[in-house]
């Protein structure tokens, strides 16, 4: 892969949110040559692959920090000290979560709190905290991660599902909110991404790598856009998914 610098992206440092996220660590790859990195992470300390990779990509500095998502009582204070020991931030990526055990989420309410706790209110927390952080700074741009999961929710995995649609709503409703501010958010939707997470899933139709998003999410940035699918294609297959009878969609396999 070939990382060149970006063009009409703010300048400041790249703090990743879920630093060894292969999504996380490909858009800072091309975000890193004459930037700073931030890579927030449990572990921390212990990222010295994403550490090397993104030096190799001409990044000035690169600082792991440890980082606890679902510790929200934390967020405030680990943002602040970022923004003091590593100075403003250009791009804030929100690349933590989980797709939990939707058979386990069934039965078990606890693992779906813990699921849903993850992937939406620790979201929030940290948005809400970055967005008054760049407000004051009146420029940087917000990187969140929908998926096609919460555009419509699927029988086959709606607790995870259910948190990405409430996601979904709060970015876009943030977005609105920060509109004037000089911060911008991007709201990413992508589909079936092949990768760690997804290990031993079938895949999807339209299925995408962690590099083809970083690529799209990255182009998205460039051109200040509020929204990207990704691959493209699925802006159609949502209008279809949105428009299929109730009866059809609980049957879905997928």
């Amino acid at each position: 892969m070939v990382v060149r610098r970006t063009r009409g992206i703010d300048p400041g440092t790249v703090l990743v949110l879920g630093g060894r996220s292969e999504i996380g660590l490909q858009v800072a790859l091309r975000l890193a040559p004459g930037r700073s990195v931030v890579l927030a992470a449990r572990g921390g300390t212990d990222l010295d692959t994403e550490t090397a990779a993104l030096t190799a990509a001409g990044a000035t500095a690169v600082h792991p920090v440890e980082f606890d998502a679902d510790d929200t009582a934390s967020h405030p204070a680990l943002l602040a000290k970022i923004v003091a020991d590593y100075g403003p931030i250009g791009v804030a990526v929100l690349a933590f979560g989980v797709l939990g055990d939707q058979t386990l989420a069934e039965t078990d309410p606890a693992h779906a709190l813990a699921v849903v706790h993850t992937d939406y209110t620790a979201q929030l927390s940290v948005l809400t905290v970055l967005a008054n952080e760049l407000r004051t700074q009146g420029s940087g741009h917000l990187v969140v991660f929908s998926s096609i999961a919460g555009v419509r929710v699927r029988r086959a995995n709606y607790v995870y599902g259910s948190a990405k649609a409430g996601l979904d709503g709060f970015a876009s409703g943030l977005a609105d909110a920060l509109h004037g501010s000089g911060v911008h958010l991007l709201l990413a939707r992508p589909g079936f991404v092949v990768g760690r997470m997804t290990e031993g899933m079938r895949p999807a139709p339209f299925s995408i790598t962690p590099d083809q998003v970083a690529a799209a999410v990255v182009t998205a940035l460039g051109r200040r856009a509020g929204q990207v699918a990704i691959p493209g294609i699925l802006r159609l297959v949502f209008v279809g998914m949105r428009l299929l009878p109730q009866a059809v969609w609980r049957r879905m396999p997928l």
